[in-house]
Formats: C-alpha cells, structure tokens, sequence
C-alpha cells in the first residue's frame, strides 16, 4: 500500500459528496445543469486520480479532463 492512497480516496471522496450535493441542490434550477462534456471532463479528471500511480496517464487523462472543460467553458459561452 502506497502512502498517497489515503490522500487520493480522501479526495475522490470528497469531489463524490460535491458532486452528489450539486445534483441534488441545484435539481429546481435548469441553469446549473451540468452538462454531458462537463460530465465527461469530470469522469476523466477522476480517472486521472485513480490511475495517478502511472504519471504518463494519470496526467494525461486530466490533462484531457482540463481541455474538454475548456472546450465546454468556450461552448457555453458562445450561446449565451
């Protein structure tokens, strides 16, 4: 057992109650709507997380987390 795995299951645990707290908040609101490549960031900055032990894909995947919450942020803005 590696001695950041308590620190990595702390911090998904922490990110899961977050995002259990937003779904359930903002559930009356349809403007906070999490949408689905918000989503898609989200999972893969998780599995970033999770496969932090090998640092080529554990940055890797939230490097692509990042980029497709860009993407999205770009997106968003241009319909409003």
């Amino acid at each position: 057992m590696n001695a950041s795995l308590p620190f990595i299951l702390i911090s998904i645990f922490v990110i899961v109650i977050v995002a259990v707290l937003f779904f359930f908040v903002s559930k009356n609101r349809n403007e906070n709507r999490l949408t689905p490549l918000a989503g898609l960031a989200f999972g893969f900055i998780l599995a970033g997380i999770l496969f932090g032990e090998n640092r080529f894909l554990g940055y890797g995947l939230m490097g692509v987390g990042v980029i497709i919450a860009l993407i999205d942020i770009i997106d968003g803005a241009r319909r409003k």
